[in-house]
């Protein structure tokens, strides 16, 4: 994680979808070093409360709220949002980072997976950005960053469903950027590469029973798509985040950062 302090971050307020675990949980560490007041939310409490505990023991001026919330539902959203301003204010930093990403061949895939990888990862973004916007709108300040992939730009096979949504994230973001670009708030992506988290692993491991290869030869496959030759750690996206909230982006909008060790170059 950075160790270099960004002043104005500190007492902003951060929301965090997806942030019980992986590039969730970073990015949401990387900004409470940084003395930001931080929700993660997601589906699952008990890793939320986790996460919330590293930290409080950051230090002192480390404040961390977990809440539950299924994005994929507007009224659970909205509920999430009454919640928070009631609590805290209104979000200044959204980041949309909570995503799946199943492999699997697109003629083998089940209509329910499509539908399931677009409602969480597109839809879910179109709700919180549609819920949290007017409260940075009000402002007139805000940063909204999605968390992409380098398939928003590239595609790879067995990920149709994953891709597509990626894709479509990005697109959203460029199209709010400029219906943002007068308001004071920036509307950007980031866009990892294979990082190093359970979510890669996993899909690791599945392809290495569909083909009967050794995981180490599946890993290697993946370090391999990188002319670094390795995962990505997921502080590296985070120290992105932390950037494109900090003062010295604000003339970046509708951008797409890729993290990715040089594997995609667009």
């Amino acid at each position: 994680m950075s160790t270099t302090d960004v002043e104005e971050l500190k007492g902003k307020l951060v929301l965090v979808t997806g942030g019980g675990r992986g590039i969730g949980r970073s990015i949401a560490l990387a900004f409470a070093a940084q003395g930001s007041r931080v929700v993660i939310t997601g589906r699952n409490q008990a890793t939320l409360d986790d996460v919330a505990y590293e930290i409080r023991h950051l230090g002192a001026k480390a404040k961390a709220l977990p809440l539950p919330c299924d994005i994929t539902r507007k009224q659970e959203v909205e509920s999430l949002n009454r919640e928070v301003t009631r609590r805290l204010g209104a979000v200044q930093i959204l980041v949309n980072n909570a995503g799946i990403a199943p492999a699997v061949s697109f003629l083998e895939m089940d209509d329910r997976l499509w539908e399931e990888v677009l409602k969480v990862n597109l839809t879910g973004t179109y709700y919180c950005c549609k819920v949290f916007l007017p409260g940075m709108i009000a402002t007139g300040w805000g940063r909204v960053i999605n968390i992409a992939s380098t398939v928003a730009k590239v595609a790879y096979s067995h990920i149709s469903a994953y891709t597509t949504s990626k894709h479509a994230v990005l697109g959203l973001t460029r199209a709010l950027a400029l219906e943002m670009a007068r308001t004071g708030v920036t509307v950007n992506a980031i866009c990892p590469g294979y990082v190093d988290t359970e979510l890669t692993l996993n899909n690791v491991r599945l392809m290495a029973e569909k083909t009967g290869k050794r995981v180490e030869e599946i890993l290697k496959l993946f370090k391999g798509t990188s002319p670094q030759n390795r995962l990505i750690a997921p502080e590296e996206v985070a120290d992105v985040a932390v950037m494109l909230s900090s003062k010295a982006a604000d003339g970046m909008t509708g951008q797409a950062i890729n993290v990715d060790g040089g594997a995609v170059m667009v």
